[in-house]
């Protein structure tokens, strides 16, 4: 992981959280006179939640300290990122992972109006219906403006594009034509905080595994649906035995 956090308390326990679940991070850096990046959720009777995010240390992120970052990149299958950083850090990021040759996920939280179409032009871009609607206009309700959001993606130079729907599972689309429709799983949502982040990390993890589009949207999309069953964010991951087991138990 490479990211920047404060030297304060909430630094302190996300370092040394990412450390007891072992992540590597020694480019995870911590520095004075910063706050480290914070997030206030309110979860209403139906388990939706609605973020402010105060950013603090995360907008210090700078392409230089990516580029410093290098070695972090080489030999990685996968590279991950979302829209938490400033987006020049972001392309950065990018440019390192098609460097080394590695695929690139982004899941474009928080979206960009008028985002630079370089910053599209990704191997998966994964975002969320609001998400997709900042970045296309259209507002994701039924299968015929799904596809028509998916399609406007990929024309925006995504290699693939995995539509998260919440309720109504995903929608994958690939620059061939190919379109997989994965519905969600049945679990009982108490909280949906987080559930966008173990869906993409489970998409990671699967094509990093080699899995094709299909299976790794069915991978992610459990991962995703496990999420809404705990309160909380990182107390809610999932992990891939939880993940495997609800794919056995619910076959889709």
């Amino acid at each position: 992981m490479i990211g920047l956090l404060g030297e304060d308390a909430f630094g302190e326990g996300l370092l040394a959280g990412l450390k007891a679940e072992g992540v590597e991070c020694t480019h995870v850096g911590q520095r004075p006179n910063e706050s480290t990046g914070v997030a206030m959720i309110v979860v209403d009777a139906n388990g939706e939640n609605s973020i402010v995010v105060a950013s603090g240390a995360n907008h210090k992120l700078t392409p230089d300290d990516i580029y410093s970052s290098e070695e972090a990149f080489k030999g990685a299958d996968v590279v991950v990122l979302q829209l938490e950083l400033t987006l020049p850090t972001v392309r950065a990021a990018i440019d390192l992972g098609r460097r080394h040759g590695a695929r690139i996920i982004l899941d474009p939280a928080p979206a960009v109006r008028a985002m630079h179409k370089e910053l599209f032009q990704v191997d998966i871009i994964s975002p969320n219906a609001s998400e997709a609607e900042t970045l296309t206009g259209r507002r994701a309700m039924e299968e015929r403006v799904d596809k028509q959001v998916v399609s406007e993606l990929i024309g925006q130079g995504a290699k693939a594009v995995v539509l998260k729907l919440g309720a109504r599972g995903c929608l994958v689309g690939m620059a061939d034509g190919h379109f997989y429709k994965v519905p969600t799983y049945d679990v009982e949502v108490v909280d949906t905080t987080a559930a966008g982040d173990a869906f993409t990390a489970a998409l990671a993890v699967a094509v990093g595994r080699g899995e094709n589009m299909h299976l790794a949207a069915k991978f992610a999309t459990a991962a995703g649906a496990l999420a809404c069953t705990k309160f909380g964010a990182q107390s809610a991951m999932p992990t891939a035995d939880e993940v495997a087991m609800i794919m056995n138990d619910q076959a889709i």
